[in-house]
């Protein structure tokens, strides 16, 4: 498929995402805020551009900024006169070539150095208001001193008026027409220059001998050209009639921002009343984003400045003082199923559904809903009509559906009338006023029902067995799920353990388990797979897995993206992949070592999914309980694939908290960085360019050459290797299982030269040991016996120096309470003066500050508290690190920045003792605690 049919399919996909035109799926815009509390340089946002690799670009009242999704980059606007720094305009040329225009001329991106530079200051020296790339290569600028092009390095002047000062130079808007002619927006009036003879034809609108000619902003869709005032709304002027004439009011005659999709819609910003997107053909709006606090779509405020429908759909406001809100980005992979006018599920908490071909029955905290699309039928059942309006459970059986509530017993269905009665009115309990929590049936067409009071089973409408823990090996407690397996066998799950319902038998078995089975637990679903393997998801603790016979099973290994999540459900699609839904988000599981997070990127309103057992239709279409609703997703034409607009992109590389040199392009196409050898901190940063709330974002990351696998990373875009040892590094990152969207870059850290010299002089050294030793070797073997003279006197030397220290401490005298008085002294001035952090703290030094001598010290530490000095003051150190490493304002520190400060004297001597004292590197302490020290 070619790149322009695609854009044409994406497209005409995102008016039906914009306007609602697919029936039967809700769709709202969740708006987020970017201001100085998100790092922006000032809150005028006067411009908005994304560029082709997918950054947002951002003017401001005195910068332009980058934006990624999560981080900004800034650069600031160099001069002494405020009043002209805002920015009018930015546009984007070949190479990713960024220009932004502004009251003080017109600027280029520097790449290479990170900084704005101004361009042809001394020619083009006036305030540029628009700028308008074309496919040549040409930059028009619309500036207050005509139209300059730019083009090839050479920069050509056109007033359209001679009086340079005439407000017909004051180019505010441009627009390339048919026939190579440019279309110029003037404080002045509209004016077409010829761009083959530069030929200026003006156009004047004149109503009632007054001229309307002062225009702000123009867009165009076909032969019309859209003129946006300050005062009277907008002007429409046909480019073939040469007429013009207003267009429709949109409740705000200052419009700040006109842009449209080429085809029909324009999207408005206006100074007063919001945002607008209004059909052309209709003549009316189609969408409207105002500040309405309590309304759901509401924006900060009402005075817009700027305004963005970007290329993916979501939209940028930009504001008066108060920064910009943009709309998350979602997929729309999944979406909310409703049935307006009559049912929406948003915001509706989803406990049970029964999807069949026509029918669809959704059970709520808020009641049962029928819906019969083919036959317009919708009927709604909630208290008095029901005695609970929490359902709990519904199972569909011979032709009717049989619907458990929480306290109001148990009901059937007859979809042929919508009618709704009791299921056993002569059984109070639990069947009137109890819990029903599952409904299953088995081969032989027994209904068997879970509930508050045990374990039913029904034959033709009768009872037929009420087993219970009393009269069966049925486990205490509430039964909440039934489930029988390919053998025929029932899989009993209650509160307080499991047991197995025996065909052959017809009796409750709980001798059948083998040791280490999952049966003691609280399980709350069981599913049975195509290669019938069984899964169990207990209330708690990870997911196991067991063969039918349940002489294989195990617990699903530790560290994957379900651990510390509760399963609500398990569901296998058609490609045997298993889709798992938790109380924390929904993942597609290959069943191997793959999960593929699913969450509010892809149109989930909430990562929080019930106890609702999914469905899939014969349609292909996946069917899941939510807490915001019930979730939809076409599985056969969506591929089940997460859909990404943009590869990953590594955006900055940080080199011992500072930023590393540019990437060069290496020999394998690679980019790559070289180092110093001192330069051995590197911190990552990537982007995705999704645009929704970064707690979503989900990355795999691996540094080969340092990590073994890959590592996943969650509601972050940044990582931070330290002290890493000199060699060659490639870091690669991409989304979680996608490897097609990986970004890669070379990384090489050299030895230290002092390193080299090391190795040559110990290479010599170990020569001239060699040549040493074989000429004493003789002489050594010559040698019959060792003298033991020598060995003798260093023993006598060591016992007399531990019998001088053994009478040294008794001459001391110290009690045992004066040993506490002076620990608790000690430790409080530990805490109170951190003289740990010297690191040429003297056990001397110490005891002066205690008004003790060194001797005393000396004894406490060895005899009283049986750890020498050293250790003592270490064991500080280290806390003082681990205490250091959660403070922001010591985030970007290096390893041996932070020994430092903590008391080390050298990062060997703190490496040594860190792994002494706690078994592993600060390295692995800080990974340990998720901190990147970012």
């Amino acid at each position: 498929m070619s790149h322009t049919v695609k854009n044409i399919l994406r497209y005409i996909l995102l008016l039906f995402l914009l306007f609602g035109f697919l029936p039967g799926y809700s769709h709202s815009y969740v708006f987020r805020g970017l201001s100085v509390t998100e790092g922006l340089s000032d809150l005028v946002v006067n411009a908005l551009y994304k560029d082709s690799i997918g950054y947002v670009w951002i003017g401001t009242g005195n910068s332009l900024e980058r934006f990624d999704g999560t981080y900004l980059k800034h650069f600031l606007i160099t001069g002494a006169n405020e009043k002209i720094k805002r920015v009018n305009a930015i546009a984007e040329t070949a190479g990713n070539q960024i220009w932004m225009g502004n009251g003080m001329g017109l600027w280029r991106v520097n790449n290479e150095k990170d900084i704005l530079e101004p361009i042809a200051a001394e020619t083009l020296r006036y305030g540029v208001r628009s700028l308008l790339p074309d496919s040549r290569g040409a930059l028009y600028i619309g500036s207050e001193a005509g139209l300059f092009i730019y083009e090839n390095g050479n920069l050509e002047q056109i007033l359209i008026d001679p009086n340079v000062l005439s407000a017909s130079n004051i180019v505010t808007g441009l627009s390339l027409g048919e026939a190579n002619t440019l279309w110029m927006a003037t404080n002045g009036g509209l004016y077409a220059l010829s761009l083959t003879d530069r030929k200026i034809t003006p156009y004047h609108y004149i109503v009632e001998d007054k001229h309307i000619c002062s225009y702000n902003n123009v867009t165009r869709i076909g032969t019309m050209l859209y003129l946006g005032t300050m005062g009277q709304g907008i002007i429409c002027f046909n480019t073939r009639t040469h007429q013009f004439s207003h267009f429709i009011d949109v409740g705000c005659n200052v419009i700040s921002s006109l842009s449209s999709d080429g085809e029909d819609v324009l999207y408005i910003g206006t100074d007063g009343n919001g945002v607008h997107f209004v059909s052309t053909r209709k003549m009316k709006p189609i969408r409207s984003f105002r500040h309405e606090p309590g309304q759901d779509e509401s924006i900060r405020s009402n005075s817009v400045y700027s305004l963005l429908v970007d290329r993916d759909g979501l939209i940028w406001i930009g504001f008066y003082q108060l920064g910009l809100d943009y709309s998350l980005y979602q997929s729309g992979l999944f979406s909310t199923y409703s049935y307006p006018p009559h049912f929406d599920s948003k915001d509706m908490p989803v406990r049970s559904i029964a999807i069949t071909e026509n029918e669809k029955l959704i059970g709520s905290r808020d009641g049962l809903f029928y819906i019969n699309e083919d036959k317009g039928i919708f009927k709604n059942f909630k208290t008095p009509e029901l005695r609970s309006s929490m359902i709990f459970c519904i199972y569909k059986f011979q032709d009717k559906y049989y619907i458990g509530t929480y306290g109001g017993g148990m009901y059937i269905f007859n979809p042929s009338d919508q009618s709704i009665h009791d299921f056993e009115p002569d059984e109070s309990q639990p069947f009137m006023r109890g819990q029903i929590f599952c409904i299953k049936s088995d081969s032989k067409d027994n209904l068997w029902i879970g509930t508050s009071m045990g374990l039913y089973c029904y034959k033709d409408g009768k009872q037929v067995k009420h087993y219970t823990s009393s009269n069966s090996k049925l486990p205490e407690g509430n039964v909440y799920e039934i489930c029988f397996d390919s053998t025929r066998k029932g899989w009993i799950c209650t509160e307080n353990g499991m047991c197995i319902w025996d065909p052959s038998s017809e009796s409750l078995k709980t001798d059948v388990f083998p040791e280490g089975f999952i049966h003691k637990e609280k399980i709350r679903v069981i599913y049975e797979d195509s290669g019938h393997d069984l899964y169990f998801l207990p209330d708690k603790g990870s997911m196991f897995i067991s063969d039918l016979s349940m002489s294989r099973f195990r617990r699903l290994q530790p560290h994957t993206l379900l651990e510390g999540k509760d399963g609500m459900f398990i569901l296998e699609d058609e490609e045997h992949w298993l889709w798992i839904g938790t109380n924390n988000g929904l993942y597609r599981y290959d069943k191997k070592e793959t999960f593929i997070p699913y969450n509010f990127i892809d149109g989930i309103p909430s990562s929080i999914f019930t106890l609702c057992p999914p469905i899939q239709d014969k349609k292909g279409i996946l069917w899941m309980g939510n807490s915001k609703g019930l979730i939809c997703m076409d599985f056969k034409q969506n591929n089940r694939m997460k859909s990404y607009n943009y590869p990953p992109v590594i955006t900055d590389i940080y080199v011992n908290g500072k930023k590393s040199v540019r990437p060069v392009t290496g020999n394998n196409g690679m980019p790559e960085i070289e180092l110093e050898s001192s330069q051995n901190n590197l911190t990552f940063y990537f982007s995705g360019f999704t645009y929704t709330e970064p707690a979503y974002m989900t990355y795999e990351y691996k540094l080969e050459g340092e990590d073994g696998e890959w590592q996943i990373l969650t509601g972050k875009s940044d990582i931070t290797y330290y002290d890493l040892p000199a060699g060659k590094y490639v870091f690669k990152i991409r989304h979680i299982g996608n490897p097609d969207s990986m970004a890669c870059i070379a990384v090489q850290i050299p030895y230290p030269i002092e390193t080299w010299s090391i190795i040559a002089i110990a290479i010599a050294a170990a020569f001239l040991g060699y040549v040493y030793f074989q000429r004493k070797r003789k002489e050594k073997q010559a040698k019959a016996v060792q003298p033991q003279a020598l060995v003798r006197e260093e023993t006598k030397e060591i016992e007399k120096q531990e019998k001088t220290a053994e009478a040294k401490y008794k001459t001391n005298k110290i009690s045992s309470e004066e040993c506490k008085h002076l620990t608790e002294k000690l430790e409080a001035l530990m805490l109170r003066e951190k003289p740990y952090t010297n690191p040429e703290l003297k056990i001397a030094d110490l005891a002066t500050m205690l008004g003790r001598s060194a001797h005393t010290l000396s004894y406490l530490f060895n005899q009283h508290l049986n750890q020498n000095y050293y250790d003592y003051i270490n064991d500080y150190r280290i806390e003082e690190f681990k205490r250091l490493i959660n403070e922001d304002e010591y985030s970007k520190y290096t390893l041996s920045a932070l020994a430092e400060l903590c008391g080390f004297s050298s990062r060997a001597s703190f490496f040594r003792y860190f792994k002494k004292a706690t078994g592993i590197t600060p390295n692995e302490y800080i990974r340990s605690i998720g901190k990147n020290n970012e």
